[in-house]
């Protein structure tokens, strides 16, 4: 049977990917004109090094403990934790735990 509904439905986002051995993994879940989902796996140690996005942005982590560098703040963040970046925000992530994040890109609207 077709599906015919308009939703894009993701049941489980930590089952999406697979926390890689001494890696880190990313991959496009969806992307339209508005936002882009990208779902990360860090193993424990693993880091996006600092930098910026010309884009704003959310994190939510899925599972797992990462610290975050926010600008001059760093915070540290557990599955459910939120948090929205402005657009060149310089950010990076560390993960402290095997961790799943999702990445929310949120395109200009203008």
């Amino acid at each position: 049977m077709e599906d015919s509904s308009p939703a894009t439905v993701f049941a489980d986002l930590a089952a999406e990917v697979e926390i890689p051995a001494e890696g880190t993994l990313s991959r496009v879940l969806y992307k339209d004109d508005q936002i882009r989902l990208v779902v990360f796996a860090f193993d424990a140690g693993q880091e996006l090094t600092a930098h910026t996005a010309t884009l704003a942005a959310v994190v939510q982590v899925i599972s797992g403990r990462l610290r975050v560098g926010l600008g001059e703040d760093e915070v540290e963040l557990v599955a459910g934790s939120w948090v929205h970046m402005p657009a060149n925000l310089r950010h990076s992530v560390v993960a402290i735990e095997p961790s799943v994040m999702l990445l929310t890109m949120l395109k200009n609207s203008n």
